[in-house]
């Protein structure tokens, strides 16, 4: 326990910039850079970004690397090591992305660190630091992986979240984890719905008539709804004809790192429409 203590202080000590600014972290022979995945909402016939996902994007050897093929070389010990460093990586490189007004979400993974003290710790520290960082709490939504972690440590760690003034979304609904008493317990801001599990939804026929309620159900909540992974512009139409609130996806805009300006021009859904598998340029390289 002393020793992921320690690891914990060292994150700083792992960070570094390069010669324009842009922050980056080392883990063996990974370099960690940040990329952010654009949110949209629909705005009339339009989508406007009005948030960022940030997102982890490893090179090997100036080469990029798997996300999951990464995560899967890190040592059990260094788990919660990296994913602070991660989170810290994101915060510090949101200025670089040239637009402001959008919200930063992150992901926060409860099984990762499993000591719940230790974790309410961790989250009054992030907090304490954003305004080194020009960020406020109000910007900020923390996406819980849920899994299969204890009902108490969530909630706990919901609370907290809270307290803080950042909002709480659900990821990966779909994937069985969400259940209607775990939605009342912890009463996410924004429900996530699964991409993988939307995209095979959306294979059915009556997809746009069995989605709509769904939508409905989260909304009487008080949740809002977010479907990630939107790939096709079926995929779109469906999420649309059912009322969500927020949409992501690389049919709509695709990561980029840290650096990138983004181009802060509605989308026309009219033409996402239309299109099946060319993905709308988002960014412009600075």
């Amino acid at each position: 326990m002393t020793g992921q203590r320690e690891r914990r202080r060292d994150v700083g000590e792992a960070i570094f910039a390069d010669e324009v600014g842009i922050e980056y972290g080392i883990y063996g022979a990974f370099r960690l850079k940040s990329a952010y995945q654009p949110i949209f909402a629909p705005r009339g016939g339009a989508l406007a970004a009005v948030a960022v996902e940030a997102l982890i994007e490893p090179h090997r050897a100036a080469m990029p690397v798997a996300p999951a093929v990464f995560f899967d070389t890190i040592a059990a010990g260094d788990r919660l090591f990296v994913e602070t460093m991660c989170r810290m990586l994101h915060l510090r490189n949101f200025r670089n992305i040239g637009v402001d007004g959008l919200d930063l979400f992150f992901n926060y993974n409860p099984m990762i660190n499993d000591h719940l003290g230790r974790a309410l710790a961790e989250i009054r520290l992030m907090t304490r630091h954003l305004g080194d960082l020009d960020l406020h709490t109000g910007m900020l939504v923390c996406e819980i992986t849920e899994q299969a972690a204890d009902d108490h440590v969530l909630a706990s760690l919901v609370r907290e979240i809270r307290r803080h003034g950042v909002r709480v979304a659900i990821d990966d609904f779909g994937t069985g984890h969400s259940t209607a008493e775990r939605m009342s317990l912890l009463q996410p801001d924004i429900v996530k719905i699964d991409g993988g599990w939307f995209a095979e939804f959306c294979r059915h026929a009556a997809a746009e008539r069995f989605f709509r309620p769904l939508v409905s159900s989260l909304h009487d909540r008080g949740a809002r709804v977010l479907v990630e992974g939107i790939e096709q512009s079926v995929h779109l139409r469906v999420a649309l004809d059912g009322g969500v609130d927020l949409l992501q996806g690389y049919h709509l805009g695709r990561p980029a790192l840290a650096g990138t300006i983004f181009n802060q021009e509605p989308l026309s859904i009219e033409a996402l429409l239309g299109t099946d598998n060319k993905v709308v340029p988002l960014h412009l390289r600075r």
